[in-house]
């Protein structure tokens, strides 16, 4: 294959799903080339430089500075796995730069960050997928246009779980920056914090300054399928409860939420449990999609179909669990999500996950843990999703940003 009919891939962030991302570029062959990796720490930079370079066969350049990225002409798309308050700012910069991007969820830090994305892609016209790689299982896919051709008869309630037993992160001690780590990078958009022991790699998942707690880093997943089963768009109203009661460390956000979602006609909930290992029919996460006629639950190994009467009458499984323990997922799913968007780049092919179908997901989400801070109900405009009559929770629409980070289209 000619070099101009191959694709030019630079990975951002590179301690956790940047592996998965890596590992699907590779399953796609020669039409993908890794070209650039990315990352603040060198350490980790080293590690993934390594294992790419066994892996692939050859050496991408590799780079602690992502401008360098947005300056290299032959960088066709960018890759995202950065922390939470990165996703937008860099998706942005990348679709400037006239790059393609697959983003992880959440593609937002914050609502108003998300109706930005979704403007600059209609505005530079790029691609944007979002890692919800669950739109590309053929299974789901299949289960899906079943549950919208009548299967279940009509369906008017959908329950989302995640449950995990994710360890305390402690108190953190303010350190010295290790000598490894671009700490004013790593932060970059962000509002500037003293270093503290306990935040990097993983744990600013649970810090509100960076993170977005668990409804994002995982709950996206499975409301995303919820809403897709019962074609639904934004709510009326959301409310969300709980709190961080397993530990007494530095979690900002819960370790235990349930969440509503109300419509005139439906309704969606997603309960997380981050810190209580008990599972929902059987499984760490998944679905349940409830009609008139059946329930269908779903999850990452495939779905049962039971009748009005509770009794099964259809199942499908590929025999591989997706165990929450499991922080990479590195899998089929992935790679036919990235294929989905490489197809789309090269061929026009439609976008699974495209960010005006996932935004709505990720904004759910992101005002339900609004939701939980103001301690209330909201009520929302479903065609913009903005907070009516509230405009303390409306303040918490967007975020403060570190002076010249400010993100703009």
């Amino acid at each position: 294959m000619g070099s101009n009919d191959r694709l030019n891939f630079a990975i951002l962030g590179l301690n956790g799903r940047g592996h998965a991302h890596l590992a699907a570029l590779q399953a796609i062959g020669s039409t993908a080339r890794v070209s650039h990796i990315c990352d603040v720490d060198s350490n980790i930079l080293k590690k993934f430089s390594s294992d790419a370079e066994k892996s692939l066969g050859y050496a991408p350049a590799a780079t602690g500075n992502f401008h360098e990225i947005l300056d290299a002409k032959d960088v066709d798309a960018i890759t995202i796995a950065m922390p939470d308050h990165w996703h937008t700012p860099m998706a942005i910069l990348g679709l400037k730069a006239g790059k393609h991007v697959y983003v992880e969820k959440p593609s937002s830090h914050n609502p108003r960050e998300g109706e930005l994305l979704v403007l600059a892609q209609q505005k530079y016209g790029k691609l944007v997928q979002v890692g919800d790689q669950q739109r590309s299982w053929p299974a789901t896919i299949k289960i899906i246009q079943q549950i919208h051709d009548g299967l279940i008869g009509e369906t008017y309630l959908a329950k989302s779980w995640y449950v995990n037993r994710r360890p305390p992160m402690g108190i953190g001690k303010v350190v010295p920056v290790p000598a490894t780590l671009d700490w004013n990078l790593w932060q970059g958009p962000a509002p500037r914090s003293e270093y503290k022991d306990n935040i990097h790699p993983y744990n600013w998942h649970w810090l509100r300054r960076y993170g977005t707690g668990e409804s994002l880093n995982n709950g996206t997943h499975e409301l995303d399928i919820c809403r897709w089963a019962l074609q639904a768009d934004y709510p009326d109203t959301v409310t969300a409860t709980g709190g961080r009661y397993q530990d007494k460390d530095d979690w900002e956000f819960y370790d235990t939420l349930i969440t509503n979602f109300r419509y005139p006609n439906k309704t969606i909930s997603w309960e997380g449990r981050s810190c209580q290992g008990m599972r929902v029919y059987g499984r760490d996460r998944g679905s349940a999609i409830h009609g008139t006629k059946g329930t269908v639950i779903i999850d990452r190994a495939g779905y049962e179909v039971y009748d009005w009467r509770g009794r099964k009458t259809d199942e499908f499984s590929s025999g591989h669990a997706s165990p929450t323990s499991d922080l990479i997922s590195q899998d089929s799913m992935t790679n036919g999500h990235f294929t989905n968007w490489i197809n789309a780049i090269r061929t026009g092919e439609k976008l699974n996950s495209p960010i005006q179908v996932a935004n709505i997901s990720v904004t759910m989400l992101l005002l339900s843990n609004i939701s939980w801070i103001v301690n209330r109900d909201l009520k929302l405009d479903p065609k913009t999703a903005h907070i009516k009559s509230d405009p303390d929770a409306m303040k918490l629409w967007g975020r403060e940003y570190e002076k010249g980070w400010e993100v703009r289209i």
